[in-house]
C-alpha cells in the first residue's frame, strides 16, 4: 500500500510529471451518486462509486414442470417443479456481493431500469420449487417459476486529477481502469400456462409456454393426470443451468500470497513514507511475516519498514499502476488470495510475484499536493483504515472510507 503513495510522488519526480502550482481545490462534490466529470475533493481520493455501462434484461424460467389435469382433478394443486436455471447475484469476480460497492452498483441497476432487483448475495436455487395453482379447467399445463434476469457491465468512478483546457488542474470523478460484470434478478413470479393460452410475446409466461412443447390434444390425453415426463425437445431446449460463481477464476490466483519464484522488479530510486494527513504516523510492516501493514510512528528503530518504493510503474489516463516494495523486508504489498473478496481484509506483504493482487492503482491530487488514494487492481477495493491509532491495520474497503481516511500523503525520505 505504501508503495502506492510512493507511486504518486514518483509520478511527480521520477516519472517527470510537471509539478505546476496546485490548482484551487473544488469546493463542491456531488452527493452520493456522482457522474463522470463531477468535481471531487482530496477526501475522495480513497473512495469509488459504481458506474453502470450496460444492462440486459431477459425473462428466464427457473423452475418448471409439465402437468396434465383431467376431468375431475381440477382445483388447487401443489406441483413440485424441477430447477431449470440457477441465477446467482454477483458483482465482479468474487461471485458474491461484498461491502457497499456491490450493493450500490445493483441499486443503481434497479434505479436505471425501474426494476426491483436483488441487491444482496442470493440465488434462485434457494427459492422453494413448489407451485400452488388453481387448475380450474382440464388441460396440459406448464407450472413454472420465473424471473427477469438482469446482467451487464460496470466501471468504477474514482477521484483523480484532470488537466483543464486552460492548463490548470482539478479533481474530477473519472472512469477508473477497473470494472467487471454483474448479475441479478427480479422477484420470482409463479403461475401455470396452457398451450392454447394467449400470452404476451417475450414475457416470462411465454418462456414457460415454449418449454411446454405443445402437441396435439389427443397426444396429451394419453397421459394420466399428474406429472408428464419431458419430451426430447423440452430437454434439448431447456436453458443451461449455470453454477454459482466461486471467485476462484484460475489456478494462478492461488499465488496471490507470493509463493513461487520471486519476480524481478524495476523499482524507482526514490524512497517514500506514506503518512496519515495531520498525524505523525506512517505505514510500517511488522517483522512477523503473517502480520499486516499498519499505521506506525517512524523512529530510529523502524529499520526501513516504513520505507517504500514504486516498482514496474506504468501510467494510463493519468492513473499510476505500480507494485509497492517494502525496503525493510523486501516484500511487496498484497491482499492474500483467500481474502480477495473479503471486506476489510488486511493489507500484507509477501514475496514479490507477477500478480494483480500485488498491483495497485494510485489516484493523485492536483500537482503541488502530495495526497493520494490507493486501489488494489485485482479486488478493486480502496485502501484505508478504521481509525487514527498506532498499530492500526491498513485494510481494503470496496467503496473506500466515507470519512476521508483513505487519503494519504507522500513523504520523501
Amino acid at each position: 500500500m505504501a508503495v502506492t503513495a510512493t507511486a504518486a510522488a514518483v509520478a511527480v519526480t521520477a516519472m517527470g510529471l510537471a509539478a505546476s502550482p496546485a490548482a484551487a481545490a473544488p469546493t463542491t462534490t456531488t452527493a452520493q451518486t456522482p457522474a463522470p466529470g463531477d468535481t471531487c475533493t482530496a477526501a475522495d481520493l480513497g473512495r469509488r462509486h459504481p458506474y453502470i455501462k450496460s444492462t440486459e434484461v431477459s425473462p428466464t424460467i427457473t423452475h418448471f414442470k409439465g402437468w396434465y389435469v383431467t376431468e375431475g382433478t381440477t382445483g388447487t394443486q401443489t406441483v413440485t417443479t424441477t430447477t431449470e436455471t440457477t441465477i446467482t447475484v454477483s458483482v465482479g469476480l468474487s461471485g458474491k456481493v461484498e461491502g457497499g460497492f456491490g450493493t450500490e452498483a445493483l441499486g443503481k441497476v434497479g434505479a436505471t431500469l425501474g426494476l426491483d432487483v436483488k441487491v444482496d448475495y442470493t440465488s434462485t436455487s434457494t427459492e422453494s420449487n413448489a407451485v400452488t395453482w388453481n387448475f380450474n379447467q382440464p388441460g396440459y399445463y406448464g407450472a413454472y417459476k420465473g424471473t427477469k434476469k438482469v446482467t451487464g457491465t460496470y466501471a468504477s468512478l474514482n477521484c483523480n486529477r484532470v488537466q483543464q483546457s486552460g492548463g490548470s488542474w482539478a479533481l474530477k470523478w473519472t472512469e477508473g481502469p477497473d470494472g467487471g460484470n454483474f448479475t441479478t434478478y427480479t422477484t420470482l413470479e409463479e403461475g401455470a400456462v396452457r398451450c392454447q393460452d394467449q400470452v404476451p410475446p417475450g414475457s416470462i409466461m411465454a418462456k414457460a409456454q415454449a418449454l411446454l412443447d405443445c402437441g396435439s390434444a389427443a397426444a396429451k390425453a394419453e397421459h394420466p393426470a399428474g406429472a408428464v415426463a419431458p419430451t426430447a425437445k423440452q430437454v434439448r431446449d431447456r436453458p443451461v443451468q449455470h453454477p454459482a460463481l466461486t471467485g476462484s477464476t484460475s489456478a494462478e490466483q492461488s499465488k496471490a500470497t507470493g509463493r513461487g519464484a520471486r519476480a524481478a522488479l524495476d523499482c524507482q530510486a526514490q524512497v517514500y513514507k506514506i503518512a496519515v494527513p495531520g498525524k505523525p504516523l506512517s505505514w510500517g510492516a511488522p517483522l512477523l511475516a503473517a502480520d499486516g501493514v499498519r499505521l506506525r510512528p517512524s523512529s530510529i528503530f523502524s529499520a526501513h519498514l516504513d520505507n517504500w518504493r514504486l516498482c514496474n510503474v506504468t501510467e494510463r489516463d493519468g492513473v499510476l499502476e505500480a507494485s509497492l516494495w517494502n525496503w525493510g523486508n523486501g516484500g511487496c504489498a498484497t491482499i492474500a488470495s483467500q481474502n480477495a473478496s473479503t471486506e476489510r481484509a488486511v493489507l500484507q506483504t509477501a514475496p514479490c510475484a507477477e500478480d494483480d493482487l500485488q498491483r495497485f492503482y494510485i489516484y493523485r491530487d492536483v500537482p503541488g499536493s502530495s495526497k493520494i488514494g490507493v486501489q488494489n487492481k485485482y479486488t478493486g477495493s480502496m485502501m484505508g483504515h478504521d481509525r487514527y491509532a498506532d498499530g492500526e491495520f491498513i485494510r481494503q474497503y470496496s467503496s473506500g472510507r466515507p470519512d476521508g481516511t483513505g487519503t494519504y500523503t507522500l513523504i520523501g525520505v
